[in-house]
C-alpha cells in the first residue's frame, strides 16, 4: 500500500472545521499546521475559543442525557465495531495524513499506528456488556449492590506523537461505557483525528453531540481543564501540563482526572543476558522507533561492566547506519522531529550533555545530509552520570544514555532514581534475579527479557510523575465510569 499523496493533497487545500453536535462548523480564526519534513505549511485549522469548547460541552450533556442514553448495550457494540472498520477501510488516507502531520515514516503509521487504533475498537466492543459490577454481602434484612453508571462528558487531550491511536485509545472505553466526548489533537497534528471524525460523520454511525472535535492550542485546552461541565479529563502528555490540568481540575468542580505523562524509562542488561546481539538489535529499535518520540521508550540503558563494551559498540554502529529521509520514502528509517521547537529542545539537551561530561559515541546534531527538514541524528552518550541533566529529564527524541553498574542492588538503585516511574526493563537468564528486580522497580510496567509487550487487555500506566490511571484493559473502563451502591431494605 502506498501514500495517497494526490488525495491529500486535494484535501489539505481546504481549511478544517470544528466538529460539535454532529455539524461542522467554521471558527473565528484560523492556525497553520506544518509539514515538519518540507518545513512548510500545509493545512489550515480552526483555532478553537473557550466559546466554542462551552457550545461542545452543551452538545455533549444533550446526547448523554438522550439518544445515546437510549441505545442499547448490544448497539453500542455495534457502532464500536463499525468504528474500528472506518479506520481499517481508510487506513491508506489516515496513515498519509499521519505522515504528512508528525514526520514519522509512512511505514510505521501504515504497519503499526493504524491496525491498533482499528482494533481497539473491537476490543473495547466486546466490553460493552461485561463490565459487571457486584453483590456486597452485607447483614440480613438488606441487599447490597453496585452498578458502574457512564461518567459522563469526557474531555479527551491527545499528544502529538501518536495522534489517531492514542485518541483512539481513549474514545474506544469512553463510548463503550455510554459516555459521549470532546476530543482535542495536539495542534501540530490534528489532520488524522479530523478525518476519522469526518469518515464517522459520513457513516451517520453516532447521534449528533456524542463525539465532538476541537482543535487549538493552549486555548481550547486550558477551557476543557477549567470547564465545570466536563465531568472527565484523560491527558496524554507532558508532566508539566498534566500539573496544570490536575489545578484546573481542583480549583473548578473536581473533575475526575487520568494523566498519562512523561518517562525515563530504565532498560537493564545484566551479564548473563540470553542472545545479547538480539536484545541489543531489539533495545535499539524500540529506543528510536518512531524518532525517540515515544513515553515509553528505554531512554537509558543499564549495562553490566562485563557486556558494557560490546552493547556500545554494536548500539554505535546502529545508530551510525540509520538513514534520515523523507517519512514517505520506504527506504527511510527515520523521519524528523514533529516541530522546530521539539528539534532545537533535543538539540539543547545534546549540548548539555556534552557539557556535563558524558561521553559522545555517535550523532549529536541534525543530520546534515538532508536539505530541509526537522532531523536529529540518533545521538547515543556512553558512561553517563545518572544525575546529571540528559539521565534525569525527558528529552523525547532519539537520545540514548548508557550507564554502567557492576552490582544487582547498584542497578536497581539507578534505575529508581528518577522522578519518573513509567515502565522498565530487565535482561537475565536468571528468574529469580528477574522477579526480584522486577518486584523491586519502581515503574507501571515491567518488560523481562522482551521490553515493549503491549497489548489491549493489559494496563499501561505509570507512577510518580509518570502519572494517574490506566488506559487499556479492564482498568481503562473504571476510569470512564462512576460507580454507585444501592441498598434495598427487604
Amino acid at each position: 500500500m502506498r501514500p495517497k499523496l494526490e488525495w491529500a493533497e486535494n484535501w489539505l487545500s481546504s481549511p478544517k472545521g470544528l466538529y460539535v453536535g454532529g455539524e461542522w462548523v467554521n471558527g473565528q480564526s484560523y492556525y497553520e499546521s506544518e509539514n515538519p519534513f518540507t518545513q512548510k505549511a500545509h493545512a489550515q485549522l480552526t483555532d478553537a475559543t473557550s466559546k466554542d469548547v462551552d457550545r461542545a460541552v452543551e452538545c455533549a450533556r444533550q446526547a448523554l442525557k438522550g439518544p445515546w442514553a437510549k441505545i442499547s448495550r448490544r448497539e453500542r457494540s455495534e457502532i464500536l465495531r463499525k468504528l474500528g472498520a472506518l479506520v481499517r477501510d481508510n487506513q491508506d488516507e489516515l496513515a498519509t495524513l499521519e505522515s504528512l502531520d508528525n514526520g514519522k515514516t509512512f511505514e510505521e503509521a501504515l504497519g503499526g499506528d493504524l491496525p491498533d487504533s482499528a482494533d481497539i475498537f473491537d476490543y473495547y466492543a466486546g466490553w460493552t456488556d461485561k463490565f459487571y459490577a457486584e453483590n456486597c454481602p452485607v447483614e440480613a434484612g438488606f441487599v447490597n449492590y453496585t452498578v458502574h453508571e457512564p461518567i459522563g462528558v469526557c474531555g479527551l487531550i491527545v499528544p502529538w506523537n501518536f495522534p489517531l491511536l492514542l485518541a483512539q485509545w481513549k474514545v474506544a472505553p469512553a463510548l463503550s461505557m455510554g459516555n459521549t466526548v470532546i476530543v482535542k489533537p495536539a495542534p501540530f497534528t490534528s489532520l488524522s483525528y479530523v478525518r476519522f471524525v469526518e469518515l464517522v460523520h459520513e457513516s451517520g454511525l453516532l447521534p449528533p453531540g456524542v463525539l465532538n472535535l476541537v482543535t487549538g492550542d493552549v486555548q481550547a485546552g486550558k477551557a476543557i481543564a477549567e470547564h465545570p461541565g466536563i465531568d472527565k479529563v484523560s491527558f496524554t502528555g507532558s508532566t508539566a501540563v498534566g500539573k496544570q490540568i490536575v489545578q484546573s481540575s481542583g480549583m473548578t468542580n473536581l473533575k475526575n482526572v487520568t494523566l498519562e505523562l512523561g518517562g525515563k524509562s530504565p532498560n537493564i542488561i545484566f551479564q548473563d543476558t540470553p542472545d545479547l546481539d538480539k536484545v541489543i538489535d531489539r533495545s535499539f529499535s524500540l529506543m528510536f522507533s518512531q524518532k525517540g518520540e515515544k513515553c515509553t521508550e528505554p531512554t537509558r540503558f543499564l549495562i553490566h561492566n562485563a557486556v558494557y563494551d560490546k552493547v556500545a559498540a554494536r548500539l554505535r554502529d546502529l545508530a551510525q547506519a540509520v538513514r534520515c529521509g523523507n517519512p514517505l520514502d520506504p527506504e527511510t528509517q527515520q523521519g524528523p522531529q514533529c516541530h522546530r521547537a521539539h528539534q532545537e529542545r533535543i538539540l539543547t539537551y545534546i549540548e548539555a550533555g556534552k557539557k556535563d561530561g558524558a561521553k559522545l559515541l555517535c550523532g549529536g546534531g541534525p543530520d546534515t545530509s538532508q536539505a530541509n527538514g526537522y532531523f536529529v541524528r540518533p545521538t547515543i552518550f556512553g558512561d553517563v552520570d545518572n544525575r546529571s541533566k540528559i539521565a534525569q529529564e525527558e528529552i523525547f527524541g532519539p537520545v540514548l544514555c548508557l550507564i554502567r553498574f557492576e552490582t544487582e542492588n547498584e542497578a536497581i538503585g539507578i534505575a529508581n532514581d528518577s522522578p519518573y516511574g513509567l515502565a522498565a526493563g530487565v535482561y537475565t537468564a536468571d528468574l529469580s534475579r528477574a522477579h526480584r528486580v522486577a518486584g523491586a522497580l519502581e515503574a507501571g510496567m515491567v518488560f523481562v527479557n522482551h521490553y515493549g509487550c503491549y497489548h489491549f487487555a493489559s494496563p499501561f500506566g505509570g507512577i510518580k510523575q509518570s502519572g494517574w490511571g490506566r488506559e487499556m484493559g479492564v482498568h481503562s473502563l473504571a476510569e470512564y465510569t462512576r460507580l454507585k451502591s444501592i441498598w434495598i431494605k427487604h
